[in-house]
């Protein structure tokens, strides 16, 4: 009788030690990648037969006499998006005559080819600030890969699965972007805030050349986004005179809370090396401001 009763606690408390050192070494070593990455493609199985439902319906909708004209006008969204994306940096460079040649260049560094996914998912964190999309590897999807949509910039890619990958918002608390304000041509960084549609802009002296309404765009700087596109505008500004910097926070112009699609911008020019680079230089100017404003000023200076 003690036995039996022993056993099932003896098993608890061996399963509760097991999962949890694998806890730790998914946590902290990349031992179990590879079983990530081979899981997503068990992970479409089961969300196809959960999808089964839907895509009985949408079969069934699709089946009408003016099918070829449903087909068209989806074709017609898609290319509308892809569109007015590309639209936002034409703008920006209309407004900024003085660094048309820079961006020019720029420009022919990126061959602005566009993939187009849907998100299928969002993360259930409260502070984290990620969702999913129906891209991944097969698709050529690559990590640190820029996000947007046709309003602004939405935020890049975070992991990446056979076909479904993972983009981290511009308004989660890690990620940090390089950005301009479009009046001025003034640089500096944005960070997530953890609220929907909100970022911060920290690292901006007391006083600087600031409005309520300015237009924050991609700078360029990092070589992962071209210039010009649209990130966020500025909504609040507090001035501390105690405080080095100013109080800052800006409304995203992507409606990150209800996006439901995504372009993903292909930089057909750089290879693998070059997006590990891109990814160090991105994180040391989040941790090293100081390195933003010493680029900006050998850019002027070039």
């Amino acid at each position: 009788m003690n036995y039996n009763s022993r056993f099932p606690l003896f098993r608890f408390f061996l399963l509760l030690v097991l999962s949890m050192g694998v806890m730790i070494i998914d946590h902290r070593s990349e031992l179990l990648k590879p079983i990530h990455t081979a899981s997503t493609v068990v992970n479409i199985f089961f969300e196809s037969v959960i999808a089964i439902p839907k895509n009985t319906f949408s079969l069934l909708n699709r089946y009408y006499p003016d099918d070829r004209m449903h087909q068209r006008f989806v074709e017609l969204q898609q290319k509308q998006s892809i569109l007015e994306a590309r639209l936002q940096r034409y703008d920006a460079l209309e407004k900024e005559n003085q660094r048309l040649s820079k961006l020019l260049s720029a420009s022919k560094r990126f061959a602005n080819e566009m993939l187009f996914t849907e998100v299928i998912g969002r993360d259930l964190e409260p502070f984290s600030h990620r969702i999913v999309i129906n891209s991944g590897i097969e698709a050529g999807v690559y990590l640190g890969q820029p996000a947007i949509t046709p309003q602004g910039v939405l935020g890049q890619v975070s992991k990446v699965g056979y076909r479904r990958s993972v983009v981290t918002l511009i308004t989660d608390p890690s990620h940090g972007l390089s950005v301009q304000i479009q009046r001025n041509g003034l640089r500096t960084i944005i960070q997530g805030s953890g609220k929907s549609n909100q970022v911060t802009v920290p690292f901006l002296e007391n006083p600087a050349d600031i409005q309520t309404g300015d237009l924050l765009v991609t700078s360029g700087l990092g070589g992962r986004f071209p210039a010009g596109y649209k990130v966020a505008e500025v909504s609040d500004i507090v001035k501390d005179a105690n405080q080095a910097f100013l109080i800052i926070t800006a409304r995203t112009m992507a409606q990150t809370g209800f996006a439901k699609e995504a372009l993903l911008l292909r930089n057909n020019a750089s290879g693998n090396n070059d997006r590990s680079n891109n990814d160090r230089s991105n994180n040391n100017l989040l941790t090293n401001p100081k390195l933003l404003h010493s680029g900006a000023s050998g850019e002027s200076g070039g």
